[in-house]
């Protein structure tokens, strides 16, 4: 069982940070069906949050039903950093998490995310200031190093636990790698000594198998997962049934999922709703009726997540542009509904 400064994790299966992915609503549809052990917010900007924000700001709101919950903060200034995590600790999560693992450039530029593994000092300063600010648990989540040429993760972890992170993730990946080729295991198993407190691995894990493997060749105490839990809660169930059988000894398997088709479609378009409550500030779709505004931005947000519930179907490819152009509720459900009609027709 991973315990993070002391709160006890249901299952060592988290579902990482992810920008314009794991906002609350995502969120709450992953707990419902898959209930992963933690979950984190997308990026909160700490200069975005000292300049008041609202948009950033949004992304701070907890929903009961989600919890425990990690908020994801980056930036590059120890002081502003400590003061975003003292208002992100005022909203209720269970953890601050600190990104330094993030390599997009318009990060990167401002000496935030996977850019502070360039400046150890910087780096171990920030999490030392987080620490010292709030009352719960920090954790840190680092990329292998900036490239090749030094694998920098062991050291810097070692300074962050000092500075009093209680759990650090690391992405198996150099920052100038971004996604491409493949993760490397190895960095992780090599790290697991480097570190008393629980450590947890991420990149390339998407399905069963790949977690019980991760768990097993690396030592790691959990497993992080991202890309495969796009629109496909199903699968990160799958991974967490797996990964709770593995640990209590019992047989796992890594048969996958198939949701049916009115699953993937009733699926998304709750998906929809809970945008467009999200976008309003309330906690129904119901309470969002008429706000015509938070439908658009909710429907305009998600062009790119709804049209992967249904990726693998035949003939899903040719709706996806109309997908693509939805500004409503309406639209979502009318090309939604009538693809469903044409696959039970075929």
């Amino acid at each position: 069982m991973v315990e993070v400064g002391g709160i006890r994790l249901r299952n060592p299966v988290l579902l990482a940070p992810m920008e314009d992915v794991t906002a609350l609503p995502m969120r709450r549809i992953a707990k419902q069906i898959a209930n992963p052990g933690l979950m984190f917010t997308e990026f909160v900007s700490a200069m975005a949050i000292h300049y008041k924000a609202a948009k950033t700001y949004k992304k701070l709101r907890v929903h009961p039903e989600e919890r425990p919950l990690g908020i994801q903060i980056f930036g590059g200034v120890p002081e502003i950093m400590a003061e975003t995590a003292r208002i992100a600790e005022s909203f209720g999560p269970e953890i601050i998490d600190i990104n330094m693992g993030c390599w997009v450039p318009k990060v990167c530029k401002t000496g935030s995310g996977a850019a502070l593994l360039k400046d150890p000092d910087r780096a171990a300063e920030i999490v030392a200031a987080v620490v010292n600010a709030v009352k719960i648990p920090v954790t840190v989540k680092v990329r292998a190093g900036w490239d090749y040429s030094l694998f920098a993760a062991p050291d810097l972890a070692r300074r962050f636990q000092d500075a009093g992170a209680q759990m650090i993730t690391l992405h198996a990946r150099f920052a100038k790698q971004g996604f491409e080729g493949e993760a490397d295991w190895n960095l992780i198993r090599e790290m697991r000594d480097a570190v008393r407190v629980p450590l947890i691995g991420n990149g390339d894990v998407k399905e069963p198998a790949d977690a019980i493997r991760m768990l097993q060749e690396t030592g790691a105490d959990g497993v992080m997962v991202g890309r495969a839990a796009i629109s496909n809660p199903w699968r990160l169930r799958d991974i967490v049934r797996a990964v709770e059988a593995f640990q209590s000894g019992q047989p796992w398997t890594n048969e996958l999922s198939v949701p049916t088709m009115r699953e993937r479609i009733e699926t998304a378009l709750e998906h929809i709703r809970l945008m467009i409550a999200y976008e309003a500030g309330v906690d129904t779709y119901a309470e969002a009726d008429g706000d015509k505004d938070a439908e658009g931005r909710a429907c305009r947000a998600l062009r790119g997540q709804i049209p992967i519930y249904i990726k693998g179907e035949p003939g899903a490819g040719a709706v996806r542009g109309r997908l693509t152009l939805c500004s409503t509720f309406g639209e979502y459900e009318d090309v939604l509904m009538e693809f469903a009609s044409s696959v039970s027709a075929g």
